[in-house]
């Protein structure tokens, strides 16, 4: 039986990473069409996907893919400790009352921009998004530095700094004078939360200040993504590979500790 790796019609960077690193271990890769998926075939493959959730939901009860995902309130659940901040998951018609600043985005997909609003009343989303919508608010902090993690089984498989001071800054997270404290964070937060993330997802952690914080900051969970839809920005790809496959493989090879978090 053949391994395919299938990718959504728009390309990106990490795509073509991803499929370099599939082929060099031996695996199909395809581009799917974007009329549809007739012509692929659905046995004799254990299909993966990497691309984005739209197009994923149809690609993936085609190619019999179960897609696995963060709850989306996730981050809200988390203890204090592991936030830094308080975050909360409301309907979208709840945010618009919040007062300001706020810092507001959705839970897990990208269906609008994460942005800080002067408050409520300036959130602007898509048509389509209604008032009843989660949408996860926030008090405002800055993020002197923040990394993202590809983990498997609730270890770092490969990772990367994406971001400084909200810019874009980009850097291995091995040898990385910082490695250590991430590492040793993430541990931390696996030890205490790992049954409540996938097996295979995507972490995105860093260095938190508050606005009134004079000191170093604390280390903090920013989000966690799905990673069959993540940036590998600077991280090994072969190794972020391993991770996308657990996360968007056959439905038949789900694991049961996972199988609450398929997207349904």
């Amino acid at each position: 039986m053949a391994d395919l790796l299938a990718l959504a019609p728009h390309r990106s960077t990490t795509a073509t990473l991803l499929a370099g690193a599939a082929r060099e271990r031996g695996m199909d890769v395809t581009i799917l069409p974007r009329d549809g998926l007739r012509d692929l075939p659905a046995s004799g493959i254990r299909a993966h996907y990497y691309g984005g959730p739209h197009f994923a939901d149809s690609a993936a009860d085609r190619l019999g893919i179960a897609l696995l995902e963060p709850g989306d309130g996730w981050l809200d659940a988390l203890p204090y400790a592991f936030t830094g901040r308080h975050v909360r998951c409301v309907p979208l018609g709840e945010a618009r009352r919040a007062p300001g600043p706020v810092f507001v985005k959705p839970p897990t997909d990208k269906s609008f921009p994460a942005a800080v609003y002067a408050d409520g009343n300036d959130l602007r989303v898509p048509a389509g998004i209604h008032d009843g919508s989660p949408v996860q608010i926030s008090e405002v902090v800055t993020w002197v530095k923040e990394f993202r993690l590809h983990l498997l089984d609730g270890e770092i498989r490969t990772g990367s700094q994406y971001a400084a001071f909200g810019r874009l800054d980009v850097a291995p997270l091995a040898g990385h004078t910082d490695e250590p404290a991430v590492r040793d964070f993430v541990r931390r937060l696996a030890g205490a939360c790992a049954d409540t993330l996938p097996s295979g997802v995507v972490l995105d952690v860093g260095l938190m200040r508050q606005a009134d914080d004079a000191g170093d900051g604390q280390w903090a969970v920013v989000e966690a993504n799905m990673a069959w839809f993540s940036n590998v920005y600077a991280a090994d790809p072969a190794r972020a590979l391993d991770v996308v496959l657990r996360s968007a493989g056959p439905g038949t090879a789900v694991r049961e500790r996972d199988a609450r978090f398929r997207r349904s």
